[in-house]
């Protein structure tokens, strides 16, 4: 299983989630998600893959967030405009994002990542 974990190194979470997945000696690809974000593509395939709502993937406690005054922009915003601003800046979406190409967690909860991740 081949795992790509996007996230963002200064960000606590995503530092617990490395963490995690080393002790539980995963291997994974590390992306940067501000220098190398994933596409709109990428983005709305994870959106497909995850299960989730589309509004799980802002980072609501970022500043960018709060900045832009998204939360009241996803009010009555598109899927396709959500797509547009979530692939406009690494900084808006939720981190970190772990993928093996047919599943995707969005943040990190430990139980969440034992039940997808250490199958």
């Amino acid at each position: 299983m081949s795992l790509t974990f996007y996230w963002y190194p200064k960000c606590g979470t995503c530092r617990n989630a490395k963490k995690w997945l080393d002790e539980h000696q995963l291997s994974f690809d590390a992306v940067h998600i501000v220098e190398n974000p994933p596409s709109r593509e990428q983005i709305a395939d994870f959106y497909k893959k995850s299960g989730l709502e589309l509004k799980k993937f802002f980072n609501t406690s970022g500043m960018k967030y709060r900045e832009l005054g998204i939360k009241d922009q996803l009010k009555t915003a598109t899927e396709d405009e959500m797509l547009d601003l979530l692939a406009s800046d690494g900084m808006l979406l939720k981190r970190p994002i772990l993928t093996d190409g047919q599943h995707v967690t969005v943040g990190f909860k430990e139980e969440e990542y034992e039940k997808m991740w250490l199958k």
